[in-house]
């Protein structure tokens, strides 16, 4: 067990930050979670919630007083652009004590991210997670109102990844020796098509899922109608239609980093059973 260490989460309402939050806590490590609306964090109890905004880095002072860790995401304000305020966050955090990051990639180089590469004062990681299992919970009104999931490529392969995992890895990089340099992907242990992950919710909910294949046509209408920019859209073409190696391609990084296998997709939709329910 490492020595009890404060630790600055930012992003900690979203779906990683929420499990590096999670991760820290059961580590018996102090959090402090940064968010720009307190009122509206709903984090666990024995978390200290601070307000702030990384596209104000000022505004971070008070948070990192006292801190050990950081953990960073790439992109911030109310429209997440990338952050441009990557060498001041890092200024900061060197002057308040701060001796290891993380950040979470987002998907391509950023600002953020390459300052912390750049940075020789601090053992930062850098956490690449590839797809989530947590978007599954995009089929949830679907499954629950049509017992059916419609998608395009059902045929692509994803090595998709637990978040409390990616909370995991994180945790540890931020809290014990050995991580900094390091550039960690992190994947679930095993590759999955469509219709093994329909077949997990299906069998974590107790009743059957439809798969219903759309065309590129199909997809891209649908995904406008659920509010997606075109940006958004163009992405998830190219991710789900050509979807790149490191996306479906195992790595040993939870096991090897936490000392504990990656969990399953299956482990995943019996947590998430409810919410693929009949009356969810």
């Amino acid at each position: 067990m490492t020595q009890t260490q404060n630790i600055l989460v930012t992003g900690a309402t979203g779906t990683v930050g929420r499990q590096v939050v999670a991760e820290l806590l059961t580590r018996g490590h102090r959090v402090r979670a940064l968010t720009r609306n307190a009122a509206k964090a709903d984090l666990p109890a024995g978390v200290e919630v601070v307000e702030g905004d990384l596209t104000d880095p000022d505004t971070l002072t008070p948070a990192l007083e006292g801190v050990t860790g950081l953990h960073l995401i790439t992109f911030g304000g109310a429209y997440f652009a990338p952050l441009q305020t990557g060498p001041r966050i890092l200024e900061l955090a060197r002057a308040a004590g701060v001796r290891r990051v993380t950040v979470l990639h987002g998907g391509e180089g950023t600002p953020l991210e390459d300052a912390v590469r750049a940075d020789d004062g601090v053992d930062w990681t850098v956490l690449m997670p590839v797809e989530f299992m947590a978007n599954a919970l995009e089929w949830a009104d679907g499954i629950v109102s049509r017992d059916e999931v419609r998608e395009p490529f059902v045929s692509r392969l994803s090595a998709m990844v637990h978040e409390g995992d990616i909370g995991a890895v994180a945790a540890v990089a931020l809290t014990e020796e050995g991580h900094g340099g390091q550039e960690y992907v992190i994947t679930g242990p095993e590759v999955l098509t469509v219709a093994d992950k329909v077949a997990a919710v299906a069998g974590a909910r107790g009743r059957a899922v439809s798969l219903v294949e759309l065309t590129e046509e199909q997809a891209v209408e649908q995904w406008r109608a659920a509010g997606h920019t075109d940006e958004v859209i163009g992405f998830l073409l190219e991710a789900y239609g050509n979807t790149p190696e490191i996306g479906r391609t195992v790595t040993d990084t939870v096991e090897k980093v936490t000392g504990r296998p990656a969990r399953t997709f299956r482990q995943w939709a019996q947590e998430h059973a409810e919410a693929f329910g009949p009356h969810a």
